[in-house]
């Protein structure tokens, strides 16, 4: 038995979340948390210049418009099933 079952692997959030017949919350993709304005959160330049020179380098982690994605599943105590999910979205501030 499983109370939530979630997949990550587009960084792109969907919007299938549902709670199967058996009481498993499920959603296909949770999103990413890291910088939106980004590849797979590296600075998108990094990742132009690596492509076009076909040189390997180390990537900067892009830190600006950082969002936390993911989901919320409420679980009853006593069956482990679940009662609720609902996705987040949760923009931070950049602190530079």
């Amino acid at each position: 038995h499983v109370s939530c079952v979630f997949g990550t692997h587009t960084h792109v959030a969907t919007a299938d979340e549902r709670i199967l017949p058996q009481g498993t919350a499920y959603i296909t993709d949770i999103g990413m948390t890291g910088a939106q304005d980004s590849v797979i959160g590296i600075e998108i330049n990094e990742i132009i210049e690596r492509f076009l020179k076909q040189m390997p380098f180390r990537y900067k982690v892009a830190k600006h418009n950082l969002k936390l994605n993911g989901v919320v599943v409420e679980i009853d105590d006593d069956t482990g099933r679940a009662l609720d999910i609902f996705r987040i979205s949760i923009p931070f501030e950049d602190e530079t």
